[in-house]
């Protein structure tokens, strides 16, 4: 309950995150049928960057700000388009001072027929959140803990969508938690999306919920991950990685072409790099 995202956001974690989160809604949008979004830790939605918490931490000056600085090859930048075209038009300036969390990114690039879900447990976060999107018959706020909201919330009626699954990492059995969670989902969901991200520090745990995958059977995994230098338990995160179930299937290739240039762009130290590997086929 004490983690505040307002403290990293635009960091290198939200890059790959609100990237891929971009892609999944362009992707959606190739038909013309309604999905949602399943937001299951949403934090307040919107980040102002020249608050004193973020400005103690300065995370985003490793993250965004840096993308936003970087010469990119014309096909990243059609890629990063959809997701930049919401940071651009928040700051309309030439300052960079608001930052969009995953909900708003959704929110912006939604058309009329897409819904939104977004459930928060922190009670300051979710009134900010609830208050932000009250009126928009889009988005419905819920004050919920996340693990739960995906046991009550899917299927979706709608029967298209995914589920964007973020949470604070402040617990040790988070991935256990996170596997469970996502393995009731998919029993009672096989067909939908899902979009796991997390830091890059407890590798034997990250293995674990790929091997828990494995044995329950689920199909089409694939793992994304960028990293801007050398991080373990004991360090400041340098890098993250986004773990998909039922992922489009021009993701991969897309972010190839991504996620190099991320690496380079937002480098570091030493052990750095970026991978994208199919851990278990259709």
């Amino acid at each position: 309950m004490n983690y505040r995202h307002a403290y990293h956001a635009g960091n290198i974690g939200d890059v790959l995150k609100h990237i891929v989160l971009a892609r999944l809604i362009v992707y959606f949008q190739r038909k013309d049928k309604p999905f949602r979004i399943l937001d299951t830790h949403a934090g307040i939605g919107l980040y102002d960057l020249t608050a004193v918490e973020t400005q103690k931490t300065g995370e985003w000056q490793q993250g965004i700000a840096r993308v936003l600085e970087a010469d990119m090859p014309a096909s990243v930048a059609e890629l990063l388009a959809p997701w930049l075209g919401v940071v651009r038009d928040l700051n309309p300036g030439d300052r960079l001072e608001r930052y969009p969390g995953s909900p708003q990114v959704a929110r912006q690039l939604l058309r009329k027929t897409d819904r939104l879900t977004l459930t928060e447990l922190h009670p300051q976060d979710f009134q900010t959140l609830s208050g932000r999107f009250a009126g928009d018959h889009q988005v419905k706020t819920i004050h919920l803990d996340g693990w739960l909201a995906m046991g009550s919330f899917l299927p979706p009626k709608e029967k298209r969508g995914f589920v964007l699954i973020d949470p604070a990492f402040e617990v040790t059995d988070e991935f256990t938690r996170m596997t469970d969670a996502v393995l009731k989902a998919w029993k009672k969901w096989s067909g939908g999306t899902y979009a796991l991200w997390y830091p890059l520090k407890d590798a034997r745990a990250i293995r674990r919920m790929h091997e828990d995958f494995a044995e329950a059977g689920v199909k089409d995994v694939l793992a994304l991950s960028l990293s801007v230098g050398k991080s373990g338990p004991d360090t400041r995160m340098l890098g993250s990685a986004i773990t998909l179930i039922n992922p489009p299937y021009t993701l991969a290739d897309e972010m190839r072409q991504v996620l190099p240039w991320l690496a380079e762009t937002l480098h570091q130290g030493p052990g750095g790099g970026w991978d994208v590997t199919q851990l278990i086929g259709e």
